[in-house]
This record gives C-alpha cells, structure tokens and sequence, in this order.
C-alpha cells in the first residue's frame, strides 16, 4: 500500500471520527438537559411514582415512607434525574445513532430500520405502563397484606417504606419489563439477519417458557404476583414474535420470488 493509498483511507476515518464525536456530544447535551429538567422535578416525579402504591393502601393517611441518613433522599432525587434523563433523552439518543448508521445503510435497509426505532420505545412505555396501572398495585397490596394488626398479646407490624427502596423497587420493575417487551423486536432483528425462523421458535417454545420465568424470577422482587406479571404478558410476547418473524420470511420469500421472476430463472 503506497503513502497516498494510507492518507486518502485516514481521510474518511477521521471523518467518521468527527461525525461520532458531533453525535455523541449531541446525545449527552440531550441526555444534560433532560437530566437537569428531572432532577429538578424529582419531587413531583417521586410523588407520581407513589400513585401506585397509594392505590394499594386505599387510605394514606395512616401510612408515611422514610430515609434513615441525611443524604439518602438527595439521592433519591439524583437517581429520579438519571432515570427520568435517560427516558426523556431516548429519542435523540435514538436520533443521533440512526443519523450515524443511517448514511451507511442502503435505501431499503433503512426503511426496515425506521419500524424498529420506532417500536422500542412504544413497547418500552408498554412495559412501564403495564407496571405501573397494574403490576405495582397489585405487588404492593400482596406486600400490605403481611401487616399485622396489634392486640393485647401482639405487637403490631407496619411497613414503613424507605423512599430509596421503593424507588428502586419501581424503577427495577419498569426496567425489567420495558426490557422484556423488546422480545419482538429483538427476534424480529434476528430473523431479518437469517439467524431465528418462525419453526425454530415454536420447536423451542417449551425451552422459551421454562426461561421465561426463571428470568421473571430473576428481574423481579420475591413475589408471586410480579413474577406473573411479567412472565404472562412476555409468553404474549414470544408468540407475537413468532407471527412477526413468520411476515419478515413471507416477506423474503416475496422478495426472492420478484427476484427471480425478473432474472428469468
């Protein structure tokens, strides 16, 4: 390789390097903004994410949540800042990587890749949702019941939640499921780069469920109530994948077809 044949090949490395440079400094300004706008509204934010639990109790005015050191609910809120940036963040994040990626793929590859950008964030919002208006409820009132009212001969037992343990608790849940509700696009993905088929997935369907719930009871707290309540909806899931591979293969099959047809073979 002479010296010109090295130059002109650094030439568009280093062109690559400023355009990552540009969309990464882009992606933190986004995620910096969101960040400070959260942190500043980690309060109000916080008392959203008591909603929850609210419902479970019926009645708040005898409940109340703690922090037991002098910094834990700063950090509480600083955490509330990360998550809510992160999230709010999402699609310029999302922007700036497909504007990175998008001059290097073909037409068609990136109208393929459009649809799933747009799909992870609506099933991550999916998962969330479903966490909070259900799942959350229903774990805290499974929770509550182990109360014990005191007596004569008994020693009353409350829950006095502390305020970064239920944050984490949401937090970990919403994560968990907004992860798992990604399972279409992930195996949409796979089928599209040849390494999953729609048989493949129903013949390894009995392997999938045993997963499925070790994973629930992996990513979820010690109960029944949100384990089931990710492993149902993700089971959902799985055999929505298996449809939505079946349409990415009919599709090639298509596509393959028109090929041929115009090739005369």
């Amino acid at each position: 390789m002479t010296q010109q044949d090295i130059d002109s090949t650094e030439a568009p490395l280093i062109e690559h390097l400023i355009e990552l440079r540009t969309r990464l400094i882009r992606s933190l300004l986004g995620f910096a903004v969101a960040f400070v706008i959260c942190f500043l509204l980690a309060s109000q934010i916080f008392n959203i994410l008591l909603v929850p639990y609210e419902r479970a109790a019926g009645d708040i005015s005898g409940i109340r949540m703690i922090y037991t050191a002098p910094q834990e609910y700063f950090f509480t809120q600083l955490k509330i800042g990360l998550f809510g940036g992160l999230f709010l963040a999402f699609p310029v994040i999302a922007t700036q990587i497909y504007m990175f990626v998008a001059p290097g793929l073909y037409k068609n590859e990136r109208k393929a890749f459009l649809p799933f950008l747009v799909a992870t964030p609506i099933l991550f919002l999916m998962g969330a949702a479903l966490v909070y208006f259900l799942v959350m409820p229903l774990a805290m009132s499974f929770f509550l019941s182990m109360e014990q009212a005191g007596t004569d001969g008994q020693m009353a037992i409350q829950l006095e939640a502390r305020v970064s343990e239920y944050l984490s608790l949401i937090m970990t849940l919403i994560f968990a499921f907004g992860l798992c509700f990604q399972l279409p696009v992930l195996l949409t993905l796979l089928a599209r780069a040849g390494l999953a088929s729609s048989a493949g997935l129903r013949a390894k369907r009995k392997y999938a469920i045993v997963g499925i719930f070790a994973i629930a009871a992996v990513l979820t707290p010690p109960d029944p109530v949100s384990q089931l309540g990710l492993a149902f909806p993700t089971l959902l899931l799985y055999e929505i994948s298996i449809l939505s591979v079946s349409l990415v293969e009919k599709k090639r099959a298509e596509e393959e077809a028109r090929r041929d047809a115009e090739l005369g073979v």
